[in-house]
């Protein structure tokens, strides 16, 4: 018996993404059926685990396999596994809800991709957003879907035309394990390369692409039967046939062979087996460890970042395997968090097969391989940077943001990291430039590398904090990453050279001034002083300090922080995380040489109580502000200020 059956709406973001997966062309049709086998080993890894854990477990682990059914006739195929099933919920959740992140970008970049003609870029983008499954729909008018979780009793039906709905029934009886029916489109009767239900065509996919499987995969085909009497045979009858199971893999785990028998096309379809992404590695990386204790490892950098690369709770991609039993699929100990976008296999010898999580990160051979893992990962992306820049580029542009991570948590490697980042700098707009080449290029006497944070490189660029800098030729960095903020703080040198933000403390830039020149800045000091402290009164709720500044040329006024104080980004990060800090107030820099500077020490000279000095002060300070890409306490006064300002003047 069966339940009531229900119908369901999907979002409207996700019923426009399954038309786009519906109606769009792609390169590769055959991809969708990698995507089920892959789903299932993945059911039938996760039933074995169980199933070690929990000796209780009601579950049928004696054959598991994954299995082909086809019926021309009816135009079906149907993936079947014997795994682990999925709940009712799990159905709403998995299948139920395309893509549980970032389903309104997914939509947008595939629309870009299918009006560019760009079938490519269309099918890489499914394996980047995780949603593989609706794959099925380029070849399926209808999929319906029957699991029953192991260890319960009840199943569960999920049915839907990819229209826009779907339907979900309660089952009373259904085998464990998921079955996956795909109501097949109409072929051209004159190419049959996409007639899913040929033995011969299945036999050629599952080789090309899902051979390592560490699983059966099963179908069933028909051959002549042998002759059963010597008239049948005189008489050449071969109407009868018989029906035979032929395995379609050949279960050989990728990991074990030697790497000279490994072709680049297997390691592409193995990346694409454990990583659930359409497109090609950047780079493999295959290596073992003998001796004390033994492992396999191929590990992957992917081509791009995955969508969930910097959300909590975002997959982490490196399998754990022991003696080839699967343990988990998210081994968080194998590497540290800034590497979480390396995908792979790691097969240990020695470990229990009943090891917890928790036990991992005690264990000494796990914390053994996490070091020879993280410098093998780190020696590659070196080689990568010397041997193919242009692959190194592609690399730090899509994952930079999280090896910087790496400079916070991973001590051991640190020089190793800051050797390996590249930076952003003045020195050429389009290229970005390593710390070593920074260091090769400073100037006579310059003892600092210097940087300076932000929201954009356009913004740092238009910075007044950069203006001596850019006047004397001296090289600054532009860090716009959030995590630049915070990594800058903890590392103060590279190779003995300290790094100095130029928005923090004073300025020296006159290194080689004399005597002379020392003592007319000082005059200038002293002239300038009644007006600063008048100023200091008048912002005296906002600012620390108001002082003459040695880094601006063409701007009036910036505001800086003091050595030890927090930027402005970070303190807007720490709110925004819910992190309440007391007010950090800045110090006002003036530019002497500024004609509005100028002008004003000559007039409050003059006029020692021009009231309408606080209302400059006010504006002063708010343009500091805003050429800095800050924000102002009070919009609304600074711009009446500025009207009322500028209407006397007219």
């Amino acid at each position: 018996m069966s339940g009531k059956v229900e119908t369901h709406e999907f979002q409207a973001e996700s019923r426009q993404l399954l038309q786009l997966v519906v109606h769009s062309i792609y390169s590769n049709k055959d991809v969708f059926l990698r995507e089920l086998i892959s789903n299932a080993s993945d059911a039938l890894d996760k039933l074995r685990l169980e199933s070690l854990r929990d000796g209780d477990l009601d579950a049928d682990t004696s054959d598991p396999h994954i299995a082909l059914e086809t019926d021309p006739e009816a135009r079906t195929l149907t993936v079947r596994d014997n795994g682990i099933g999925m709940s009712r919920e799990e159905v709403k959740g998995l299948i139920g809800t395309i893509a549980k992140s970032g389903t309104a970008e997914f939509v947008r970049r595939l629309k870009e991709a299918n009006a560019n003609k760009d079938a490519a870029a269309s099918a890489d983008l499914i394996g980047s957003f995780g949603v593989g499954f609706y794959s099925s729909f380029m070849v399926a008018d209808k999929v319906t879907l029957v699991t029953r979780r192991a260890g319960e009793r009840k199943g569960t039906r999920w049915e839907s035309t990819g229209e826009g709905t779907y339907e979900l029934e309660a089952l009373d009886e259904a085998p464990q394990g998921t079955s996956v029916t795909l109501h097949l489109k109409p072929t051209d009767t004159e190419d049959h390369l996409y007639d899913y239900t040929d033995v011969n065509r299945l036999r050629q996919i599952v080789r090309r692409h899902s051979d390592f499987i560490p699983w059966p995969v099963r179908t069933t085909v028909e051959s002549p039967a042998p002759a059963t009497s010597a008239n049948d045979a005189e008489d050449g009858d071969t109407t009868a046939t018989e029906r035979t199971v032929e395995t379609l893999n050949s279960m050989k785990a990728l990991w074990a062979r030697p790497q000279s028998e490994i072709t680049e096309e297997e390691y592409k379809e193995f990346y694409k087996h454990v990583s659930h992404d359409w497109s090609d590695p950047l780079e493999t990386i295959h290596t073992r460890a003998e001796g004390t204790f033994e492992y396999q490892a191929v590990l992957f950098i992917p081509s791009h970042a995955p969508l969930d690369l910097y959300q909590q709770g975002g997959r982490r991609g490196v399998h754990l395997y022991v003696r080839r039993v699967f343990i988990m699929d998210d081994c968080t100990s194998l590497l540290p968090n800034y590497l979480r976008f390396v995908k792979g296999v790691v097969d240990a010898q020695d470990l229990s097969l009943n090891v917890s999580r928790e036990a991992l990160q005690q264990d000494r051979q796990i914390q053994l391989m996490h070091r020879r893992l993280v410098k093998k990962i780190l020696s590659t992306v070196k080689e990568l940077r010397t041997k193919d820049n242009e692959r190194y580029r592609t690399f730090w542009r899509e994952f930079g943001p999280a090896m910087k991570e790496g400079l916070l948590s991973d001590t051991d490697n640190r020089e190793t990291l800051l050797d390996l980042a590249s930076f952003p700098s003045t020195h050429d707009p389009e290229q970005q430039t390593s710390l070593r080449d920074y260091v090769s290029r400073m100037k006579d006497g310059q003892e600092h590398v210097y940087y300076l944070t932000g929201e954009s490189r356009a913004r740092l660029e238009n910075s007044p904090h950069i203006e001596a800098f850019r006047a004397k030729g001296y090289e600054v960095l532009l860090l716009t990453d959030p995590v630049d903020e915070v990594w800058v703080e903890q590392v103060r040198e590279f190779d003995g050279t300290p790094l100095r933000s130029i928005a923090k403390g004073q300025v020296d830039l006159d290194g080689d001034a004399d005597d002379k020149d020392r003592a007319e800045e000082k005059q200038r000091a002293d002239d300038f002083e009644p007006l600063l402290a008048r100023l200091r009164d008048a912002l005296s709720d906002d600012v620390k300090d108001v002082r003459l500044s040695s880094r601006l040329t063409t701007s009036p006024a910036c505001v800086v922080g003091d050595a030890h104080d927090i930027t402005p980004n970070l303190e807007k990060m720490y709110r925004a995380m819910g992190q309440e800090l007391p007010p950090v107030k800045r110090i006002l820099e003036l530019n002497p040489d500024h004609p509005l500077v100028a002008r004003l020490k000559d007039t409050h000279a003059a006029d020692a109580e021009d009231p309408a000095l606080a209302e400059t002060a006010e504006l002063l300070h708010g343009m500091a502000l805003l050429a800095e890409g800050g924000e102002l306490a009070d919009p609304t006064r600074f711009t009446r200020l500025l009207a009322d300002r500028l209407a006397t003047t007219l």
